[in-house]
């Protein structure tokens, strides 16, 4: 499906070599989700229906559960180059749409001595949200909703107006018909707020990004880490699923998700002991503190998962897997 490009949104569109490479090439191991389908099958039937048109869309959901390669994956089917924005508390006006700074050309410091000031000249440096909203791409906004400032909250919700502009302190730019705009939240992540209603008033579509189901797991990790077997695959998936829900029902604070499946089974998969390379890829990426970890073994233990890894090491050690 994804060689005929059946998504692809302007057929027509020529990018430049620069733009090319920003198009998200998808690996071999990339599985194409429910969602994945249901939002290219979506956003490609409205994409000529003017007011109906789809262009802001929203990933909810808990950290590891895809939200970031799921957008990455819509750049590759839509044809767009992607670029990305981390959100962070204190950011202001000038991340959103850019900022004058003071710039100094080689020849003139090459002319300056000590008795004479070279003067200062002033440049419009744009920002990424808004080289994205000029030139087409698809942006990714990650975590919006930990922005302190509700100016910069407006900002941002300009340039997400279907058929908006921008005043630029250069000039006012209009919205690219190819900007896509993809935001994606985790939900009770700490200092996180609920996504701003003006925010989300703007989204066309949403998803709710669940942790994938042990069977998805297991086929992502193969085909990421060139791993096969699957009784052991199925072992760490468990202690993943439980450790993820343990840290949850404790409020700590860490995640048990996918990349620290993936960086397991690498390991285990490389002959590193079981047990060590589960403290180092997923127990002590979740917290160091010593009572959590604890909690997180005494999960474990009472799923009968500590035993089955014991199990899963000798094992290992006499190639029995």
């Amino acid at each position: 499906m994804y060689g005929n490009q059946p998504y692809l949104l302007s057929p027509d569109r020529q990018l430049s070599d620069m733009e090319k490479a920003l198009v998200w090439k998808k690996p071999s191991s990339h599985i194409v989700s429910d969602a994945e389908k249901r939002i290219c099958e979506e956003v490609k039937r409205n994409w000529n229906r003017g007011q109906m048109k789809i262009s802001t869309i929203l990933l909810e959901g808990d950290a590891g559960s895809g939200k970031t390669q799921l957008a990455k994956a819509l750049s590759a089917e839509f044809g767009l180059p992607y670029t990305k924005v981390t959100c962070f508390a204190d950011m202001d006006k000038s991340d959103v749409i850019g900022a004058i700074l003071p710039v100094m050309t080689s020849d003139k410091s090459e002319r300056t001595d000590e008795r004479e000031q070279a003067p200062v000249e002033y440049r419009f440096y744009p920002s990424e949200i808004v080289r994205a909203y000029q030139n087409g791409y698809l942006l990714e906004i990650q975590e919006p909703n930990v922005i302190r400032d509700a100016a910069v909250l407006m900002a941002l919700n300009s340039a997400l107006e279907p058929d908006g502009s921008l005043n630029l302190p250069t000039e006012i730019i209009r919205r690219h018909p190819d900007f896509v705009v993809v935001i994606t939240t985790n939900r009770s992540y700490a200092g996180t707020k609920p996504l701003n209603e003006a925010l989300r008033d703007r989204v066309q579509h949403t998803e709710r990004m669940e942790t994938p189901t042990k069977e998805v797991m297991i086929e992502r990790a193969s085909a990421m880490v060139g791993y096969q077997d699957q009784a052991v695959l199925g072992i760490l998936a468990d202690a993943i699923i439980a450790l993820d829900q343990a840290a949850k029902a404790n409020a700590i604070k860490g995640v048990a998700g996918m990349r620290s499946y993936f960086y397991w089974t690498d390991a285990v998969s490389a002959g590193i002991p079981v047990k060590e390379s589960l403290y180092h890829k997923v127990i002590y990426k979740i917290t160091t503190d010593p009572d959590e970890i604890k909690l997180l073994e005494e999960a474990l233990q009472s799923r009968g998962l500590m035993t089955q890894l014991d199990g899963l090491e000798a094992a290992v050690k006499k190639n029995e897997f």
